[in-house]
C-alpha cells in the first residue's frame, strides 16, 4: 500500500473513532481507546478484504466499507467489555 492510501485509511478509522466517542462520551483516555480500537478494526478489516479476496467499493487499494465494518466491530465490542469487566470504581 502507498503512503496516501494508508493515511486516507488512518482518516477514515480516527473520524470513525471520534463519531463512536460523540455518541457514547466519556474521558479523554476514552477518547484514546476508542480511537486505537478503531484503527485495529479498520486494518483488520482490511486485512479479511485482502486475505479473503471480498471486495465492496474499493477506493484504490483501499475498501472502505469492509474497514468500516470491522472499526465499528471493534469499536462495539471493546465498548461491551469495557462496560461488563473493566473497572468498577466509583
Amino acid at each position: 500500500m502507498t503512503l496516501p492510501v494508508v493515511l486516507l485509511g488512518l482518516a477514515i478509522a480516527l473520524l470513525i473513532g471520534f463519531l463512536f466517542h460523540i455518541l457514547r462520551g466519556g474521558s479523554g483516555w476514552r477518547l484514546l481507546l476508542y480511537l486505537g480500537m478503531s484503527i485495529l478494526g479498520f486494518a483488520l478489516g482490511q486485512w479479511g478484504s485482502m486475505a479473503f479476496g471480498w471486495s465492496m467499493y474499493k477506493v484504490g487499494a483501499l475498501d472502505v466499507p469492509l474497514g468500516i465494518t470491522g472499526s465499528v466491530l471493534i469499536l462495539v465490542l471493546g465498548d461491551w467489555f469495557n462496560l461488563n469487566y473493566g473497572s468498577t470504581s466509583k
